[in-house]
């Protein structure tokens, strides 16, 4: 198989993985440069959120890609710096790996800048060297690195980002963000991490064993049931950005926000329990909480 045929299929195994979402990545409705763009976008995230986690396909081809040695391959932070230095490729040369070469167009086309991709690249570094975070706070910080330069992509590419916007989108992907932390406490918690503030742990008298039951007990719930409610409050903030823009962007957004309350919605509807697996949303309550998220609706 040609070289070409090779890093055609790898990138095509990245961008694969945008069906899992909770939200609609780059939907058939939008403008074909807008979901060129955006999934170019999101391979560049999918990928550094696969290196981070150890989660690169076997055989080391991401590491010839971005000229690890071999005997490196596993190591997360060489890659990361790699990735890295690709990155900086993408606006002032020509990068190794395929999908920063399909990310360099996007990034030429609409003007974006390195500061977004450097920060998701500083959340994976982070996750290498932080397990545990104290305060709601320090998760905050956190997501600033991990979501909210997606959101703000976003908004480049659609030509679309103002201070307003920027904020109501950190808060949108903040709460996303969160959400997923409770989705997977268990499988978080596989990889040595727990996303869940260790105040809140305690207020709550919640140990890190208690995150290892096969279920939830009514302490745990009750974390998760407090945490759920913050993500939904920093839904609430970021709804208005829906209502700020216009057209097939429109709907764009408010699947965003209409995946993080559905995702919430299968968190309650799970009881609170999320350790047996990450509670999804159905597709007709995502559909439905698309139509109240567009009529305005809370």
């Amino acid at each position: 198989m040609a070289t070409d045929d090779l890093q055609l299929r790898d990138a095509s195994a990245v961008l694969a993985k945008a069906a899992d979402e909770n939200f609609p990545v780059a939907p058939f409705f939008l403008p074909r440069a807008w979901r060129d763009d955006l999934m170019a976008v999101y391979g560049y995230a999918r990928l550094v959120d696969d290196i981070g986690d150890g989660d690169l396909a076997p055989g080391g081809a991401d590491a010839r890609y971005l000229g690890v040695d071999p005997e490196a391959a596993d190591d997360r932070l060489a890659l990361l710096d790699a990735f890295e230095a690709d990155l900086h490729r993408v606006f002032d040369s020509t990068p190794m790996h395929p999908l920063m070469r399909a990310l360099q167009p996007t990034v030429r086309r609409c003007g974006l800048t390195p500061e977004p991709f450097l920060g998701l690249i500083e959340a994976n570094r982070q996750d290498q060297l932080v397990a545990r975070y104290e305060t709601y706070d320090d998760l905050l910080a956190y997501c600033e690195l991990s979501a909210n330069p997606v959101g703000r992509l976003v908004l480049g590419i659609t030509g679309t980002a103002t201070p307003e916007r920027i904020r109501r989108s950190d808060a949108v992907c903040t709460a996303l963000q969160i959400v997923e932390h409770l989705q997977d406490v268990a499988e978080d918690l596989g990889r040595n991490r727990i996303y869940l503030p260790a105040e809140d742990m305690k207020r709550f008298h919640v140990q890190e064993r208690d995150l290892a039951a096969p279920t939830a007990g009514a302490s745990v719930r009750a974390l998760v049931a407090y945490e759920a409610e913050r993500a939904r409050c920093l839904l609430n903030e970021g709804t208005p950005l829906v209502g700020s823009v216009h057209g097939r962007l429109k709907v764009l957004l408010a699947g965003f926000v209409a995946g993080g309350r559905a995702a919430v919605s299968a968190i309650v509807a799970a009881g609170y329990d999320v350790l047996p697996g990450p509670p999804k949303p159905t597709k007709p309550r995502l559909l439905r909480e698309v139509g109240a998220v567009l009529r305005g609706e809370g």
